[in-house]
């Protein structure tokens, strides 16, 4: 059955109803669903009157239909953009063809139209929508939030909703609450004495349901009568809770002007709870400063001086040993703000070179399809230089094709000549190297003699890690199986190598050899393990070492299953190019994403000071010895929860909710606390607990917040989790806006806490 029309006159519709293409969404179209190259089936597609959900069934099955929101596709790609409606070009024609991509990790949906004309209609009407939906203020996203709930829980579709269905409802919304209770508060809103609440009460009935003490106590004690905060009081509030000191006067005015909702209050220079409540929640009230989210740092030190976000076998997105090899993987990366994929290249049996992990069941990609894609997504999240790691198994000939490649395919955007024709001292900067794209490979002779045809022996990254380091009893990864030993003789092609510039392949002869030795644009590659060992057994070395040349880890050839080591260890001794499985979800990309989540998402963040000064001594055992040591301690009060997402779906399971909070960084610094659990409450739980924490070198820390489900019998679920460097952390009550595993948003789920910084006396 169709969905029946809302009685409803849409608010989030306003402005697009009688947009063209939003009609012909709203009308519906059938659209062919492509799963393979075989299972391409009919669905019937159609808007529904929020203007946000779109559902879809096919013509046959009975009542079984899907849906999903708006707020989830993330991009609309046209034509023939997806390796699947490639592979199908000559059925369907480009201008029928388009791709549905989703926020996270979840899979691209691949449509075919009947016409031209219908799937531009559905093209530009989906991407009208996002637009709306990143434009949406805070109070909108709320109002959408309650509205989707009520849509669900509207069962028979009239519009109205009648005590029996609230209770389910807040079932639903993870609320567990006093029946009397419940009962009053629906007596409230029902404003008409009908038995059922309409949008508009049910909105009421949430307000009364959502109003939070907590807010109302932190109002009160700045609010002479009660009732509003005036411009001082205001004022006072942000300068001694928020610690925002000068700016406290400027910035008063500025949040009544964004936040206060009613005219009249807002004439009076003053702020409303309501206003107030919105502020905390919004990203000014958010725990992460704003100016650090955007681009803030100087980006004119050399490369050496700043960790890039990178990633490990960017082509796989699954495991090491059967998992697909796709370009959609190099896609998600760049578009995450990675700044070095890796390209593992092997002879192709027709001339061409493939992508894949070599010696496994990986399937297989053109080395020319994935240049392609890197030249398309390179800079859509940043301006700052992509580093490609070359992994080569190619013999000349085929090196040669992919010279070939290289070149034709990003043209200009490949950087082959030096940056000012200078034999450099120390790394080119990310501001001078804005547009460009690196090779990462072995290279025939220094830059001092590119013209000089001697060739090196040097041994490829994945043979450093064949050096017999494999504890006893463990197989060496299965790149090593086959090789023999006169692979590290094999030739290189000039041609190949001509196109290498600033990240010159070399092998590892220990600290000392490079320091009197290396060159500042040549760059080794260690294990996980080589350098684990090296940090335990010479971390200040090594600390020295990466101020001037770039080092890239990789994980352990044994984690067959692409899960990733902890990046903090690497980056606690100044390892630029720390690579992980970007595919697998979980804490240790949870911290690449929070380092990474400051200056602007550009892929590099700049090193603290005392790792980038070249005659160094901070050890990342000792950081007392460090010139300027100022450890600080860190109080967070954990005050209380905001709809937090439900973790099993079962109809009548609510959370137990406790928040943990973690610090990673200097072995010194590592520690956990968390607050006791709150039972059947994952709506507004409240804790009230402090948790302390003292850091040594706060400049190196990550906090990662992370909500669970606590279970006495088995592992407690995962709800949600957010991680930011402590440097970002803003003082006072904020809001901590809560992210899926995956890292993508879950709005309105989030923490209260207050936050209070302060030295060691």
């Amino acid at each position: 059955m169709e969905p029946e029309a809302s009685h409803h006159s849409d608010m989030f519709c306003a402005g697009t109803e009688d947009d063209p293409d939003i009609k012909v969404m709203m009308a519906g179209s059938t659209l062919r669903k492509v799963k393979s190259r075989s299972w391409k089936k009919q669905r019937h597609f159609r808007l529904l009157e929020d203007g946000m959900t779109i559902w879809y069934k096919s013509r046959w099955a009975g009542k079984g239909h899907s849906t999903f929101s708006v707020t989830e596709v993330e991009a609309v790609r046209e034509g023939h953009q997806s390796e699947l409606l490639l592979s199908i070009a000559e059925e369907f024609p480009a201008n029928l063809c388009f791709t549905l991509v989703f926020h996270g990790r979840q899979g691209n949906l691949d449509l075919v139209a009947d016409s031209p004309e219908e799937a531009q209609a559905w093209i530009q009407g989906v991407r009208k929508l996002i637009h709306k939906v990143q434009t949406m203020d805070e109070k909108e996203r709320l109002d959408q939030w309650v509205w989707d709930w009520f849509h669900k829980a509207d069962k028979n579709k009239d519009g109205k909703m009648n005590f029996k269905e609230v209770r389910k409802l807040l079932k639903m919304m993870n609320v567990d609450m006093n029946e009397d209770y419940a009962l009053h508060l629906f007596t409230m809103a029902d404003k008409s004495e009908s038995g059922s609440l309409e949008i508009e009460q049910f909105v009421h009935f949430y307000k009364i349901l959502t109003q939070r003490d907590e807010v109302w106590k932190v109002f009160q004690d700045y609010s002479g009568d009660g009732e509003k905060l005036m411009l001082e009081e205001l004022e006072n509030f942000l300068r001694i809770e928020q610690q925002e000191g000068e700016r406290s006067a400027q910035h008063a005015e500025e949040l009544i002007d964004c936040y206060e909702t009613s005219e009249s209050v807002k004439e009076q220079g003053a702020m409303s709870l309501d206003g107030f409540q919105m502020y905390l929640c919004s990203q000014d009230g958010s725990i992460f400063k704003p100016e650090h989210r955007e681009l803030h740092q100087d980006m004119s030190q050399p490369l050496s001086h700043y960790f890039i976000s990178s990633s490990h076998n960017t082509y796989l997105l699954e495991d090491q040993l059967r998992g697909q090899s796709s370009l959609e993987a190099y896609i998600q990366a760049l578009k995450r703000g990675c700044r070095c994929v890796e390209v593992d290249c092997w002879d192709g049996s027709d001339g061409e070179p493939i992508v894949y992990h070599g010696h496994t069941l990986t399937s297989k990609i053109l080395f020319k399809d994935v240049i392609s894609t890197v030249k398309e997504y390179a800079f859509k999240a940043s301006d700052f230089p992509v580093i490609l790691s070359l992994e080569n198994h190619c013999g000349v000939e085929q090196q040669t094709v992919m010279a070939e490649h290289l070149k034709l395919i990003l043209g200009d955007m490949l950087l082959t000549t030096l940056v000012d024709g200078q034999i450099p001292q120390q790394l080119p900067s990310p501001e001078q190297l804005k547009g460009k794209i690196l090779l990462k490979a072995k290279k025939i002779g220094g830059l001092e003699d590119c013209f000089d045809e001697t060739m090196t022996d040097e041994v490829s990254d994945e043979e450093e890690d064949c050096d017999g380091e494999s504890p006893s009893g463990e197989q060496p990864p299965a790149e090593c199986l086959t090789q023999n030993d006169k692979k590290s003789k094999s030739k290189v092609s000039q041609d190949l190598s001509d196109l290498v510039v600033y990240c010159k392949s070399v092998h590892f002869h220990g600290f000392e050899h490079a320091y009197s030795h290396s060159k500042c644009y040549e760059m080794s590659s260690f294990s996980e393990s080589k350098a684990k060992r090296l940090i335990r057994e010479a971390g200040r070395e090594f600390v020295q070492y990466n101020t001037r040349q770039l080092s890239r880890i990789y994980p352990s050839g044994l984690r067959t299953d692409s899960s990733n080591y902890n990046p903090q260890d690497m980056w606690s001794v100044g390892c630029q190019i720390v690579a992980l499985n970007f595919q697998t979800a979980g804490l240790e990309m949870d911290l690449n994403d929070g380092l990474f989540r400051q200056n602007g998402c550009c892929g590099y963040v700049i090193k603290p000071d005392f790792m980038r000064d070249s005659s160094t001594l901070f050890s990342p055992e000792k950081p007392e010895e460090q010139q300027n040591y100022r450890p600080l301690r860190l109080s967070i009060q954990v005050i209380s929860g905001q709809q937090l997402p439900k973790v099993n779906q079962k109809e009548g399971s609510i959370v137990d909710p406790l928040v943990r909070v973690e610090i990673y960084g200097l072995p010194q610094d590592q520690a956990r606390e968390e607050t006791s659990h709150i039972n059947n409450n994952g709506f507004n739980p409240v804790w009230n607990e402090t948790l302390n924490f003292i850091l040594h070198t706060p400049k190196l820390a990550l906090v990662r917040f992370v909500v669970e489900d606590y279970d006495k019998a088995s592992r407690n679920d995962f709800m949600g989790q957010l991680t930011l460097p402590f440097t970002c952390i803003q003082a006072g009550y904020r809001h901590i806006h809560l992210l899926s595993k995956d890292g993508t948003a879950i709005p309105p789920a989030s923490i209260f806490v207050n936050v209070n910084i302060s030295e060691l006396t």
